[in-house]
Parts: structure tokens; sequence; C-alpha cells
């Protein structure tokens, strides 16, 4: 069992049934009042985020989460299959929904980390940056820096994403999976 003094970030929990990670943990004492734990905590089967606070008697179940290697293989009709490293056989699919917006950053043939929860995959993780090429890229005009001096670009898996002027067709880009922003133009074309 852990306690609130457990709850440390990268923590995994169970709590009301769901597998839980904590992201923040801030312990709070104020005046006349008990010490509480407020965190910041993500259930793993949604993606969903949370603000809740613990009191100091709560305790929770550690949660049996393992994370195991995965690849991609395709995409159809709002269904993402995916299959065991080491066996090609053992195939899964996970839903658009539960997916959210890592859908827009899978390519074929790659190799994540998925949640393994009750002998069940339950959502996956990607990197946090990854390398992608420009497929398209509306030209630069001179003097266009009105808004900032950015453009929006396709990248190969079809998502958009908000770059500078500079970035053309056929360039590779570094891009943020957790927010959707540009980093850094890893390679000209």
């Amino acid at each position: 069992m852990l306690g609130i003094n457990d709850l440390k970030p990268g923590v995994v929990f169970i709590f009301e049934g769901q597998p839980y990670e904590v992201l923040a943990s801030n312990h709070l004492k104020m005046q006349m009042r008990k010490p509480v734990l407020q965190t910041k905590m993500k259930n793993l089967i949604n993606g969903k985020v949370l603000d809740r606070n613990f009191q100091a008697a709560e305790s929770f179940e550690e949660a049996e989460v393992e994370r195991v290697k995965v690849d991609y293989l395709y995409h159809h009709r709002g269904e993402f299959w995916f299959c065991d490293t080491k066996d090609r056989s053992k195939r899964f699919q996970l839903t658009e929904e539960l997916l959210g917006d890592k859908q827009y950053y899978l390519k074929p043939n790659m190799t994540i980390d998925a949640f393994q929860f009750d002998g069940k995959i339950i959502n996956i993780s990607l990197p946090i940056k990854m390398e992608f090429k420009v497929v398209e890229a509306p030209p630069n005009i001179k003097g266009n820096t009105a808004q900032g001096g950015t453009k929006i670009a396709t990248i190969e898996s079809g998502a958009q994403v908000s770059v500078p002027l500079f970035v053309e067709t056929g360039d590779i880009v570094r891009v943020n999976t957790e927010s959707g922003e540009y980093v850094e133009r890893v390679q000209k074309s």
C-alpha cells in the first residue's frame, strides 16, 4: 500500500479502479489545518489529467502496469493496429478516441512502448520528440511576418504543424509529440 508520501512523479497507482500516473505532487500545510497532498495525475486508460488533493490518512494500491515494446502496423476506419515486436501474429487494436492526439504522430512499422494492465494493452507512449518529413509547406512571401513569421506545414503523418517561414517541402523537422509544436529543423531538403 502507498501513502501520500509515496505519491511522487512517475509513480503509478490505482484510483477509483483505474491506473493513474502521478505527473506532479506538492505537499501543502496551512495553519490550523491538516496537511494535504496536491497532485496532478493522468489516467493511463483514457489519458485524462486530473487535479486532486489527498489527506494524510489515505492509502492507495500500487498498480501493476508493465511497459512492453510494440510495433505500429496501420490505421483503418478509426482503428489503429499494433503487434508484439517478438511475435507479429499477436495483434491488437486501439481506437481513435483512446489514442487522442497521439494518432497524428504514428508512422507505420515504428516501435513504441505500450502500457499493459491486467494482461491487456491500455495505451501507448510516444517519444517526446520525433522527426518527420515535411510533405507540404506553402511558399515564403517576402515581408510576410505580420503573423509572427510562421506558416502551417503538413508532415508525413498527416498532422499540421506551425513552422517558421524558412521550412520548405522536403525538410526533416523535429516535433514535440506532447504539445504538437515545432522544435527544430534537422535536415534541409
